[in-house]
This record gives structure tokens, sequence and C-alpha cells, in this order.
């Protein structure tokens, strides 16, 4: 059984947390993989009220039969997993590649000391990039270097590509987003390396043969943290009257709001060989919509969007959330596929 991608397709928080956690209790994957740059990126999990913010963890998480593995091309601050293994309860099934290459202190204090970094890109202060040159340089440590990781340790790529040889289902997620992609997007406003489909199936060892669905996650008004161009971007006043008021999980800086961007996420879904889209924040568009779980019951004006969105990514919309719960959610992957 082939692998699936969930990765993001504007500038990163839009719901890819939900929909991967989503997707882990519906469909029961023995392995959830993390690919992406580190902890400069979190996904949030909301389940019974209460939020996760996780940033080194996978977010599927909430399945508790699957191996969390965080894939060799992922940066690890050891500090940030362990505490998420010890908060989250996951020390018998979190394992991290040998290979990681490390987050020091050296790496934050060099990334927040930044002027350009810190003022201009406006990066969240994580060490991630500074980590990366380091890696480029072929001067970091990496994961089995470290004493306190030892017992985390494995060989991610072998463990799932065991999987898949053995007919097992295989989630791999992403992290930030298609618009701070390091090649593809609004360069030099992005992060330390490509955030695209393809780059995520290399971070956790797996050939594109392998990859059987990639879903790539829209929100229905895009946000974006920290500096760089935003086409469709609209003034707070406008975003605060429509009830969208949002911060960063990482950083804590409110976001940047704006409209729909069909062409951008139209570029996105063509780089990232997207076969199906989910889509967030129905329920932001039109509140009638808010804990939907049925076609049927959505609005005119919700399904005129969603179909607007389907012409402009020319690839189904499969799972539309209409909440921050894991049930608040439409499923029409049967249907549509």
């Amino acid at each position: 059984m082939p692998a699936t991608i969930v990765v993001g397709g504007f500038w990163g928080d839009e719901g890819k947390g939900k929909i991967i956690a989503y997707i882990a209790n519906s469909d029961k994957p023995v392995i959830i993989a993390r690919g992406g740059v580190g902890p400069n990126a979190g996904h949030t999990v909301e389940i019974e009220g209460k939020k996760y913010g996780v940033r080194m963890i996978p977010s599927g998480f909430v399945y508790k039969d699957a191996k969390l593995l965080i894939g060799a091309g992922v940066l690890v601050d050891p500090r940030v997993f362990l505490k998420e293994v010890e908060l989250l309860g996951v020390a018998d099934r979190a394992r991290v590649d040998y290979r990681c290459a490390i987050i020091e202190e050296k790496h934050i204090q060099a990334d927040r000391g930044d002027e350009h970094l810190s003022k201009k890109i406006g990066t969240t202060g994580t060490g991630c990039g500074p980590a990366n040159v380091d890696r480029v340089k072929r001067v970091a440590r990496q994961a089995k270097d470290v004493p306190e990781l030892e017992p985390f340790l494995t060989d991610v790529p072998l463990e799932i590509n065991t999987a898949l040889d053995n007919d097992q289902f295989v989630l791999v997620e992403g992290s930030q987003g298609f618009g701070l992609s390091l090649y593809y997007g609004t360069y030099p406003y992005v992060t330390s390396k490509d955030t695209t489909a393809s780059s995520i199936a290399a971070d956790v060892g797996i050939g594109p043969t392998k990859v059987d669905e990639v879903i790539v996650v829209f929100k229905c008004f895009p946000t974006r943290v920290g500096s760089g161009p935003f086409p469709t971007e609209m003034p707070q006043e406008e975003a605060e009257k429509l009830g969208i008021v949002e911060y960063g999980t990482v950083t804590g800086r409110r976001r940047r709001i704006g409209y729909w961007d069909g062409k951008m996420a139209r570029y996105a879904a063509m780089i990232n060989g997207a076969t199906q889209a989910a889509l967030t924040g129905i329920d932001k568009l039109d509140k009638e919509c808010y804990g939907v779980t049925e076609w049927e019951k959505l609005t005119p004006k919700a399904k005129e969007f969603i179909e607007k969105v389907e012409d402009d990514i020319k690839v189904p919309v499969t799972l539309i959330s209409t909440g921050p719960e894991l049930h608040q959610i439409i499923d029409l992957r049967k249907e549509k596929l």
C-alpha cells in the first residue's frame, strides 16, 4: 500500500494538523512520519476542546496505534522533542532518524541575533536556518551524537519502506507551506529548505513510486506570519469584521489574513503533484457551515466556493473542515476518488 503525503498550499497555518489527525484516526496508518524543516513549524490539534501545539512530534499522535517517526531531513531540537515526548506520553512510539541534524543553542542565538533573519525575513528564531547552514557545511551534529536521544534512534527509511512492502498504510506529514519553499516560495521571505511534497518524501526516505496520494491543504482565507509578499492580503479591520483573528503556533505573532488566491493555489497544486485537496475554514466563510458533516447540509455559498476552488486547482476537494474539532469535517474521498 503506497504512502499518502499531506502538505500545505499557502504559507503554512492551513490547518494541516487537524487534517493529518483526522486521516490518522480514520485510515489507521501503522506509521506517521514527519518531514519538513524542524521545530520552526507548529501544528495545532484540538480534541474535545483541548488544544495541542506540537513542533516536533507528528500531528497524528492522536492515533495511538501508529509509530511516530521523524525523518532524516528534519532538524531536531532535543529539548523540544523530549519535552513533547513527555507531554504527550509517546516515549514508546516516537522515534528519530539517527541522521537528523541537531539544533544547538548557538544556532538559536545566531538566528535571533542576525538582523537580516530576525528583522527583515522575520524568522521564528528557532535556529533552523543556521543549523541548516552547518548541515550544508558538514559540521552539524547528528542525532546519533546526542546521548539523550539514544533510546529514540532508528532508521526511518528502513521502517517506512518495510511497512510499505508489507502493504501497510504510511501517512507522511509536511510542515510550513508551499509559499515558504526555499525554491518556489516568495524568496527571500522563505524558510531554509524546500517544503513541497517531493522534498517531504526525500526527508523520510521514500521514492516517488511509493507515493500514491498527495493531499494539499488550503484554507479559505490564506494567512501569513512575518514579512513577505501577500498579494491578496486584507486590512486587519476587514479580517476582524469577518471574525478572523489568528496567531502563529510557534511565535504567537498575529497572522496576516488574505482572500482566496486561486492563482497561487493552482501553482501549489501543480508543483506538489496534488491528487486531492483539503479545505479548511469553510465555517469562517459562512458561519452556518460550522460543524456540518455532510455535503448536502453546506450552504449554497459554501458549495459555490468549493466548486470555484476545484476549478482553480484542477483536483477534487475531498476533505472539508467545518470547525477545529476532529469530527467537524466532511469526508468525500470515497465519492470523489
